[in-house]
Order: structure tokens, then sequence, then C-alpha cells
């Protein structure tokens, strides 16, 4: 016998749990030099068309999928039509792939949690995060070493994330997550006003919002807008359609995105003015220009800030805990979303109850995560696989389901007046037309762009067959996956979609 699907206990457990998968690492360490480096304030102008014409539309999308069609993403698209299921497979593993490295810098943040007590990387945090703790090889190739140093704090994100994961949706995710996103607000607002009053601060933000018109008219800047919010979003990979499947009969499906959506745009500006205040400090007590400071990713993060934090003349280890602690708690609640694509994707394919489930993926994920990154080599997988999951996984993927969708299926009426049926704020042409020609034609402009690049020159200048293995390799075993998985029977829940209450069976029917 089937089971009761679960569902979230209030409309606010469901946005929150929704905004702390969309609100991640990328926006503190990616969008404030995405941002400068594209114009500085005249950036805005594109995001926010990027956002109305690509970001709330997917996530519209991505909500009435899983609120009509009830299941994790495989179970979802084999219900709209049975050979879309291989999308929903592909995203699985797309998850999976992610979930296991993305873990270990959600550990990375942790330590560095820690290691701002006592300031711990000295004068040279670049020499002590590569060769202290992470213990980088010289170059990538096979495992040669072990860092149990990283490997004891990603045991204890795992331990965290599945315990929370075993408590189900409302007692779980939902509960965890009003906890730690107003916690989150609160750290880095805290953050925020502090970098302000710096000096310096000044300098930093005219470099982030003094804006560059000219850029305006360049197509690159636009293209970095669309992937910004492609990828902040957490759109392409199902963890929307997982979360929406969960969503009581009566949702406001496209309120619920406009919220989300602004939420993590304001997250982000409110991360901007935080970390380019925070490195006109850097810049002005240096003496050095901004550009010599700005950096995203990993430097930011780890090398960049570090540096400065040691450099502030007052309360330097509570800035250090607040931005690590920032890091970590936005890492937690995107990697829980993550790995529940996953766990929903066994309970309807195998038809098993959370317990179990829980256990078999986060087992899995768990094992392969603490075999691979706390190594020597580690650091040169995740960056490849990161990169090649990210471009030919996450992006790719949406591209796929707006063509399948919109073009091949023609299910976009069927979703709007779906998505019409229960929200306050009703879509009208303009979502037919984002989706059914906008989103696509700048998805597949940003894809034609990044395999010019990928094909001129390796990424990063890695030789040809450890990208084989660690870039191309995974992002093409996860589109193997989902065809090969497509074609297996269902031993799990039924074909026809579950509905949420006794009074939603005509429409779980129709």
């Amino acid at each position: 016998m089937e089971q009761q699907r679960e569902q979230w206990g209030t409309r606010l457990g469901f946005i929150l749990a929704a905004a702390g998968s969309a609100i991640g690492l990328g926006n503190i360490w990616r969008f404030p030099y995405v941002a400068y480096d594209n114009g500085g304030g005249a950036f805005l102008i594109p995001y926010l068309v990027a956002l109305l014409t690509a970001g709330i539309p997917l996530l519209i999308l991505e909500y009435t999928l899983g609120h009509r069609f009830r299941g994790s993403p495989p179970l979802t698209f084999r219900r709209l039509a049975r050979p879309a299921e291989a999308i929903g497979w592909w995203q699985v593993a797309i998850c999976f792939v992610i979930a296991v490295y993305y873990a270990v810098i959600v550990a990375w943040a942790v330590m560095y949690t820690g290691f701002s007590f006592t300031l711990a990387w000295g004068d040279d945090p670049d020499t002590f995060l590569f060769q202290e703790f992470l213990q980088v090889a010289d170059e990538p190739g096979m495992i040669s070493s072990y860092v149990a140093g990283v490997a004891w704090p990603l045991v204890g994100v795992w331990l965290v994330v599945l315990a929370i994961l075993v408590f189900g949706i409302r007692g779980g995710i939902e509960r965890a997550n009003k906890i730690l996103i107003p916690l989150l607000v609160l750290i880095f607002g805290v953050l925020v006003v502090r970098a302000i009053t710096l000096d310096g601060a000044g300098v930093g933000l005219d470099a982030l919002f003094t804006p560059d018109w000219s850029a305006i008219t360049d197509g690159a800047v636009w293209v970095a807008a669309y992937g910004q919010i492609f990828f902040s979003l957490s759109v392409g990979f199902g963890i929307m359609i997982t979360y929406a499947s969960y969503l009581r009969r009566r949702a406001d499906l496209t309120g619920t995105a406009l919220v989300v959506g602004f939420a993590n745009s304001s997250f982000e500006l409110l991360a901007g003015i935080g970390v380019f205040a925070t490195i006109g400090f850097m810049a002005s007590a240096s003496g050095i220009a901004v550009d010599e400071v700005a950096t995203s990713g990993i430097g930011l993060a780890f090398v960049a800030f570090p540096t400065i934090i040691s450099s502030l003349p007052a309360t330097p280890e509570l800035f250090g805990v607040l931005f690590f602690a920032s890091l970590s708690v936005a890492g937690m609640t995107s990697l829980i979303s993550i790995v529940q694509v996953v766990v929903a994707t066994v309970q309807d394919r195998l038809g098993t109850r959370r317990l179990p489930a829980v256990l078999i993926v986060g087992g899995g994920a768990a094992i392969a995560s603490i075999v691979l990154f706390p190594t020597g080599e580690g650091l040169y997988i995740l960056d490849a696989a990161d990169h090649f999951i990210n471009q030919y996984g996450i992006a790719l993927a949406a591209l796929v389901i707006v063509i399948t969708v919109a073009w091949l299926l023609r299910r976009l009426p069927m979703l709007q007046s779906h998505a019409n049926e229960t929200s306050a704020v009703r879509i009208g042409r303009w979502w037919l037309i984002a989706l059914g020609v906008i989103t696509p034609l700048v998805l597949g402009w940003m894809m034609w762009d990044s395999l010019q690049t990928e094909l001129a020159a390796n990424y990063e200048g890695y030789a040809t067959s450890f990208l084989l293995v660690a870039g191309w390799g995974v992002a093409l075993a996860a589109l193997v996956f989902g065809l090969v998985m497509s074609r297996l029977p269902w031993r799990g829940t039924e074909m026809e979609p579950v509905p949420v209450s006794r009074e939603a069976t005509e429409e779980g029917r129709r």
C-alpha cells in the first residue's frame, strides 16, 4: 500500500526551506564579484531583467510541476510524459554529484569558523589553506594522501544533514530552516553593519555600485546576469520540484515564487554590500586598488577574507566567526535540499520509508564524499566536477526541461492553468513567452558560448585525461544514468498523482 505523501506544516515553512535552498555559498562568494566585474551598479538592470524573465518563471514552472504531479523529479516527469522521465533521473544524478562535493566546502567553512577564534591562518592565509589545511598535491592525479583535518568535520556535516532529513519534511527540514534562515539573516546582518563602519568601506561600495553604463550593451554581461540567476535560484536540478510536491492542495505557487526569488536577490545584494565594504577597507589600508583585492569563490572566502580579518583594527575574531558561520549555515540549508531530492526519489522508486531511504542515499553520498575529497587531490576533483556539472548539468538540464515542456509536449498552458487555480497572483502571456522563447534562447546561447571556451583550451589547464574523468566524465555519467534509469520498471509509487487530501482527489486524477 502506498504511503501518504508528507506535507509542509505551514506556507512559511515551505518559503523558508525554498529560500534556504536558493541562498547558498554562491550568494556570498559569487554574486558580489560577478556584479563588480560586469558593470557594477549597471549590472543590476540585466540582473533584474533575468530574474523576471527567467528566474521567477522557472521557479513557477518547477513549483507547478511538483505540485501538480506530486513526486520527485523522475516521478513528476514520468507522470507528465513517459519519455520525459529520463530528465528527472538526470537531475537526481546531478544532485548526488553536487551533494558529494558541496558537503566538503561546508566542512571547510565549519573549520574556518573555529579557526577564526585564534586567527589560526596566521600571516599567510594562502599557504595555510592550500598547504597546511587542505594539503593540496602539486598536480591532479590518483589519490595519494589523506587529510584527517578535513575528514572529521566532513563526517560531522553529514551526520547533521542526515539527522535533519531523518525527521522528515515537517519535523526535520521545515523545523531546521525555521531556525537556520533567521539565524543566517541575523548573523550576516551583524556582519554587514560591522563591515560598513570600517574605514574605507565607502571605497569598496563605490567600486561595486558605481554604474558602467557601457556594460549594458555588452552581450557577455547579460549572459553573466542570466547565469547568476540560473545558478543562484536552485532551478534546473529538481530541488524546487521536490519541495513543491509536499505542498497542500491550496498553495500560492506564483506568490511563493515571487517571495523566494526576491528574497534570494535581496540576500545577494546584502552579501555584495558586506563583501565589498570589507574589500574597500583592505584596499584602503593597503594602499592598493579594489580590483587587486576583489575575487570570488574559494579565493575570496578562504584566502582574501582571512587576510582582511587579520588586519581589522578591532574584534577580528568576532568578524571571522560571523563570516564563516554565515557560510556554514548557508551551505548547510542548500545541502539539505540537494540531498532531499535523492531521498525523495528513492522513496518514490522503491516505495520505502524515509529512514532507509536516508540511510541508502546519505550513506552512499557520505562515503563517496569522505573517500574522494579529504585528500591531496580532492580540491582538483572538486574544481573540475563543480565546473562541468554546473555548465553541462544544471544549465543544460534547465534548457532541456523548457524545450521539452514548452516546445515538444506543449504543456505550458496546462501548467499555467494549474498555477492560476491556486495562486493569488495570476500568470499570463509573459510567462509563456519567458519560458517558451527567452529562457531557451539565453540558455542555448550560454551553452554555445561555454562550449566554445571549453574546446579552445582545457579548463584551468588541467590534463585532458584528468578532465575526461573528473570533468566531462562526471557530466556524461549523470546524463547516462538518467537514460538508463528511465528504462527500468517502477516498483514503488503508482503512476497516478497522489492527492494531498480527500477533497483533492478529483484534481489529482484530472
